[in-house]
């Protein structure tokens, strides 16, 4: 076994790798990026070099450094972790070039699977089942429509190199087409260098059904059971389980076969994953083999027990696997979700800066916490703003999900936006719970899982509740520490000579002012807003959270309180709000129609679609923006005509910064 590695990647993955490393007595040397100084994988690792500058092309996608690292250090071996070289064939042959050991798979099953097209006509050939389509090397665009027009519609258009869910597009219509095709290979080149794409016939309603595999050198090649991956926004993965819900004994061994076959075609070493679509009839078609370690392992671990990190250090080291596939185990049931810092409402934009607060649940044998930073670190705008992963395990499926709506009703994230509250209505959705949710169905629902609205009648006499107590809470304080504590003013109700105590609550929520006219005191209250009316009686805060009957029902909500935030949950989603110390008049989301189009975040222009002097229409694209490995199309948000540009293609833009004006 080795004694010393060296993680070229960062984050969540490399701390993951430098605990299984630690637990095994081998030492860790880390790379990282001048963005990265004071990150954790670099706290945590018994040293660490620095590889250049914050962008991934100056420092983690830099070879040539690490590999100089990994000599000077003496590390017998590099482990890629996930994301940047860790599919990159030039960078293990480089590996391997310099002595040292790549924990993956070789260079020549990586080039296999690294062409999408090339890796179709391979598995064909070796008898696995693939989606029909077109993947030729005339990439001209009069011969990729008349393919299209084949093959039908809907049909998927598919960067040929990489993952991830970038490069990826679905057309229905063949007047479509050429519009995504641009934009699929513009994404595609971007992200991976290479613009070429295939197509394929789109299924209707899929799953997205993953199986682990593991090969070693000494010809072994085995199935660590599978991962259903079919919560997808946009073909990126949301929530993961296993053992699949929709799989039945005999599919899921066909499956499992198929996926043994696959990783023989290409004489597979290491830790991978060969992916499968499978209709509703049961059907199943080959996507692709990713040829590393997936972001998703940890629900295949908590249901065999496995270690795969030790796997592939084992492997990497020349020893057999420990297990044949009749001895792999199969036990209870985990789901994987994760926390990103990026915003649901406003069309999941990632987010960055400082975590003021993040409070996770503390981990036991049903709960698992990875993650990268801790309270007080900084997401970054330049890699991926995954904040932690929550994976839960338990004997079943419904208690599997069970622990994960309580896992998540405990997080709580001060700073950057996170997708808590997406998460929660995930996780409550009939059709999580019913496991009938397909690759297509939360782009076509969206809306059914956004978070919590202001106006949930319950939520908000929920917060009302928590504020008017501590209000009371506070005055009754004050008075008993005052000169006369028994002033009838302490009762804090509102009262006033010659009317009824009112009081004026004014809450902030996503900049938008709520009020509420409030008659009663202790727990006892008439609240009135918009012309709606709710009556809360014997709410009682404790260091439990709040309990009380809105309209006669009894209710209890757990409480957050982070001046001034105050988050109120009912066991399912969460409400947010900021309370505001007094009434102001007037809405704070009153656009000022200016005419400005902004950035959302910092980022790269990457192309711009309209010049001075144009006459735009309300929604149409003037600008495409690339940020945290996404493209944001910034439209106008009225009819107008474009004043000023203040942006050309290739600058990079702070948030906030004024891009376009509209006469």
């Amino acid at each position: 076994m080795f004694t010393k590695i060296l993680i070229a990647n960062r984050g969540e993955i490399a701390c993951r790798v430098i605990r299984t490393c630690r637990r095994l007595g081998i030492r860790t040397v880390a790379v990282y990026s001048s963005a990265d100084a004071d990150a954790q994988h670099v706290r945590q690792a018994d040293e660490a070099w620095p590889i250049g500058g914050p962008q991934p092309a100056e420092s983690y996608l830099r070879g040539d450094a690490i590999i100089e690292v990994a000599k000077a250090t003496g590390a017998q071996a590099i482990h890629p972790g996930y994301g940047f070289l860790s599919e990159n064939a030039d960078f293990a042959e480089a590996v391997e070039a310099a002595g040292i050991v790549f924990i993956g798979p070789n260079a020549a099953s990586m080039r296999k699977m690294g062409s999408k097209a090339g890796a179709k006509e391979l598995m064909m050939a070796a008898g696995v089942p693939v989606v029909p389509g077109y993947n030729g090397q005339d990439q001209s665009p009069e011969t990729l429509s008349r393919e299209a027009a084949r093959i039908g519609f809907p049909l998927m258009i598919k960067a040929a190199h990489g993952g991830g869910g970038k490069g990826m597009r679905v057309v229905h219509r063949l007047d479509d087409f050429i519009g995504q095709l641009e934009s699929c290979q513009r994404e595609a080149g971007n992200a991976f260098g290479r613009d070429r794409v295939l197509l394929e016939r789109y299924v209707q309603s899929p799953r997205h059904i993953e199986i682990q595999v593991f090969g070693d050198t000494h010809g072994n090649i085995i199935h660590l059971n599978e991962r259903e991956c079919s919560a997808q926004r946009r073909y990126q993965k949301v929530l993961e389980e296993s053992p699949s819900p929709f799989l039945s004994e005999e599919l899921r061994a066909a499956m499992g076969e198929a996926a043994v076959q696959a990783a023989r075609a290409i004489n597979y070493v290491s830790a991978g994953t060969v992916e499968f679509i499978v209709a509703p009839s049961g059907d199943f078609f080959f996507m692709e083999i990713n040829t590393r370690l997936q972001v998703e392992h940890p629900v295949t671990e908590l249901t065999t027990g496995l270690d795969l990190v030790e796997w592939q250090l084992r492997v990497a080291a020349g020893q057999a696997l420990p297990l044949a596939q009749a001895q792999v185990p199969r036990h209870g049931h985990a789901i994987e979700v994760r926390l990103y810092a990026e915003d649901p409402e406003a069309g999941f934009l990632p987010g960055s800066g400082k975590l003021e607060a993040l409070v996770l649940p503390g981990p036991s044998q049903h709960l698992r916490i990875d993650s990268g930073v801790v309270e007080g670190d900084t997401v970054t705008i330049f890699y991926d703003p995954m904040i932690a992963k929550l994976i839960v395990w338990e004997q079943d499926r419904p208690r599997a999900l069970a622990r994960l709506r309580e896992a998540l009703a405990q997080c709580d994230i001060v700073g950057p936006k996170s997708n808590i509250g997406f998460l929660e209505r995930l996780a409550s959705h009939p059709a999580v719970l019913e496991a009938s949710i397909d690759t297509g169905y939360l782009d076509r629902h969206l809306d059914q899982f956004m978070p919590a609205d202001a106006q949930d009648p319950a939520l908000l006499a929920a917060a009302a509740a928590v504020a008017l107590l501590e209000q009371e809470t506070a005055a009754l304080a004050a008075a008993a520490a005052s000169a006369d504590p028994h002033s009838p003013w302490a009762i804090a109700d509102g009262w006033r000579l010659g009317h009824a105590g009112i009081r004026r609550l004014a809450f902030l929520h996503r900049d938008r002012e709520i009020v509420l006219d409030v008659h009663g005191n202790r727990g006892d209250y008439r609240l009135e807003t918009g012309g709606a009316e709710l009556r809360i009686q014997g709410a009682r805060l404790t260091a439990g959270g709040l309990s009380l009957r809105i309209n006669r029902e009894a209710r209890r909500f757990g409480v957050i309180r982070r001046e001034p935030r105050l988050t109120v949950h009912d066991g399912m989603q969460r409400l947010q709000l900021d309370i505001v110390a007094a009434y102001r008049p007037g809405d704070s989301s009153e656009s000022a129609g200016d005419g400005r189009v902004v950035a959302p975040m910092p980022g790269r222009v990457v192309m711009i679609k309209a010049k001075a002097g144009d006459t735009v229409s309300s929604g149409q694209e003037l600008l495409i923006m690339e940020a945290m490995k996404m493209e944001l199309a910034l439209k106008a948000p009225r009819d107008g005509v474009v004043g000023e540009l203040r942006a050309v293609a290739g600058d990079f833009v702070e948030a906030d910064a004024v891009l376009v004006i509209l006469e």
